[in-house]
């Protein structure tokens, strides 16, 4: 029933931004934890950020904060991702996840989410 599609990447320079959206369209009337990982080539996924269910204060690896913010759209079952000052190192495929609502927080570890959107590529040129 859950299915999220991300959107919003591209090509930047250093020091530039991009936003990111992950909207689930499986028209479900429930809330998630969720996180987005990002994957760089031949690296296992990285923990960018997570949010538990209900919401409230976000965590970021320590890699982005400061530099990245979190935001959600009930109405729009969307869950957009603010990334500035961005560096070379953020290049990456940026995937949202969600765990099954039966769970309250996020997880640190890809393989502990239920629901994953297909990715979308960001590439920050130096």
């Amino acid at each position: 029933q859950v299915q999220l599609v991300e959107s919003g990447g591209g090509l930047v320079q250093a020091g530039g931004s991009l936003r990111l959206s992950c909207v689930d369209s499986g028209r479900t009337s429930s809330r998630y934890a969720m996180a987005w990982f990002r994957q760089a080539p031949g690296k296992e996924h990285e923990f960018v950020v997570g949010i538990s269910r209900s919401g409230g204060t976000p965590y970021f690896a320590g890699s982005v904060k400061g530099r990245f913010t979190i935001s959600r759209d009930s109405a729009k079952n969307t869950v957009d991702l603010q990334m500035n000052s961005l560096k070379p190192e953020d290049t990456a495929v940026y995937y949202c996840a969600a765990r099954n609502t039966m769970y309250t927080m996020y997880s640190l570890n890809w393989q502990q989410y239920d629901y994953w959107g297909q990715g979308t590529q960001v590439t920050v040129s130096s």
